[in-house]
């Protein structure tokens, strides 16, 4: 039978105390953290990505940067973080895109993103909205509707590339109208928004953070928003799903770490995520640009990707989306 000495209880102390999953709870973060964001700068998860670099240095008395790491729709940025070394130190914004779209249309992807990634929290929800050039003889989605069946493969719609959230939401407008368009992939929002304006393409899906200034300017013409029911940030426009009945195609934006990142420091940032997303100041300002903050716990997070993934499987399947 063992017996418990003085000594013994005092290594064991010690021990557990120079622990590395120890001393990284009570040290983190006490070096620069590095919040990867994986497209370019100026758009949605960017945005998102700053907010929470601020506010987690702010919380926790580190430091926190956004660098910005785009290509691939977002998979160059997300395996770069999947190799990082999983310590807390690096961190990616992941979006509806990298963990639940790209998985079902691209044929070889540079990482799993459920076994390589420890969701932390899902940061926010942003609507996507339907929005044509002005130049364009339509007002609501039954005069779309019925403009592109008079038409069929006369008119065209942009995404922010091959793949995207933007690309998807055309898709799946596609499937559930019967319609034919013509899909264009660009880089990014900005060449979107600038060919839109220019009639070089007829319409495109966006998140509303990107698309309504231009909304309000008069210079794009919004239809409806891809969301079930209509948004409190603009009660005039409808919601597609009051002409495509169950239609929704809203972009999503959390935050993840590496693989076997010490649950110590997963718990930590998640927690502070959590929280920072109810400071009142936080959820004015997200709110003003059409995004919903949600904040979620890391298990509702894991269960919201797999959801998402099986849903957007389906809809590359009846498309035929598949990238090389």
């Amino acid at each position: 039978m063992m017996r418990l000495t003085r000594r013994g209880i005092l290594a064991g102390a010690a021990s557990l105390v120079a622990s590395p999953a120890v001393r990284a709870q009570a040290g983190y973060p006490d070096r620069l953290v590095t919040i990867v964001v994986p497209f370019a700068a100026g758009g949605t998860t960017d945005l998102l990505g700053r907010v929470v670099a601020e506010r987690l240095a702010s919380r926790t008395g580190g430091t926190f940067i956004v660098e910005n790491k785009a290509g691939a729709g977002g998979n160059l940025g997300v395996a770069a973080v999947a190799r990082a070394p999983a310590d807390g130190y690096t961190l990616t914004m992941g979006t509806v895109s990298t963990h639940a779209i790209n998985p079902s249309v691209y044929r070889k992807m540079p990482y799993d993103h459920v076994k390589d990634f420890t969701p932390l929290s899902l940061i926010a929800s942003v609507p996507n909205l339907l929005m044509v050039n002005v130049g364009l003889p339509v007002r609501t989605v039954a005069e779309l509707i019925t403009l592109l069946k008079r038409e069929p493969g006369k008119y065209s719609f942009a995404s922010s590339g091959a793949g995207t959230s933007t690309h998807m939401a055309g898709e799946l407008f596609k499937l559930n109208t019967g319609t034919d368009i013509i899909h264009v992939p660009y880089r990014s929002s900005g060449q979107v928004t600038q060919d839109l304006l220019a009639g070089q393409v007829h319409m495109t899906f966006d998140n509303i953070t990107v698309a309504w200034p231009h909304v309000e300017a008069g210079r794009i013409r919004a239809l409806a928003t891809a969301t079930p029911e209509r948004l409190p940030f603009a009660p005039d426009l409808p919601a597609l799903s009051e002409f495509i009945p169950g239609f929704a195609a809203t972009s999503w934006h959390g935050l993840f770490a590496p693989a076997a990142t010490p649950p110590a420091i997963v718990e930590r940032i998640s927690t502070e995520v959590q929280a920072l997303l109810r400071e009142p100041d936080v959820v004015e300002k997200l709110k003003k640009v059409g995004v919903t903050p949600v904040g979620s716990t890391r298990t509702e997070f894991a269960s919201h990707i797999a959801a998402e993934t099986a849903r957007w499987k389906e809809v590359a399947t009846r498309a035929g989306v598949h990238i090389d």
